[in-house]
């Protein structure tokens, strides 16, 4: 690694396996995924971490895809206390949320998992156009979508975390 890596990049790339492993669960769930991307340390520049995280993403197992979408939240519905879900799916307006909970509902007994989507920058209504496109889809070609998907929803994630990880606090004096 160089010194010139950005400062949360550097922090990311110091911090020990256990603190990586945590960070990178916030990202995705994917216990696979993370364990791909930490082995990967030290990253030089963001954009070869993002490099990682992507092929890690393609490496995935169907079961590990399954298991990194298990963490989120219907669209329209994020969990209580998940910033990153609530911020990702500011586009959705409370006109649209029903219809999202309704689609989510059939998707999920079709598909067998929720609806996921890079909800980033995109409004309620360019979801519900996806998600009513999408439920037909064979499970296959799904499959590939979510991988897609939640690859940038990892990337927005990943670069969000090298733009705002912290340097460890000291301990205060008589904490030690």
């Amino acid at each position: 690694m160089t010194s010139s890596a950005p400062p949360g990049l550097a922090r990311f790339n110091a911090v020990d396996d256990r603190d990586a492993a945590g960070l990178l669960h916030e990202v995705c769930a994917g216990r696979a995924w993370g364990a791909a991307v930490a082995r990967g340390r030290p990253y030089a520049t963001v954009g070869e971490l993002l490099a990682a995280a992507d092929a890690a993403m393609a490496g995935l197992t169907a079961a590990d895809l399954a298991e990194a979408m298990a963490a989120h939240p219907p669209i329209g519905r994020p969990a209580p206390g998940d910033a990153a879900s609530a911020r990702e799916q500011s586009g959705v307006r409370d006109a649209e949320r029903a219809e999202l909970l309704e689609l989510n509902l059939a998707y999920q007994e079709r598909h067998g998992h929720v609806f996921l989507i890079c909800a980033t920058g995109r409004t309620g209504e360019e979801m519900l156009a996806a998600l009513r496109a999408r439920i037909h889809h064979d499970a296959d070609t799904e499959r590939e979508i979510v991988r897609t998907e939640l690859g940038k929803i990892n990337r927005i994630r990943l670069t969000r975390l090298t733009e705002t990880l912290r340097a460890p606090r000291a301990p205060a004096e008589g904490e030690r």
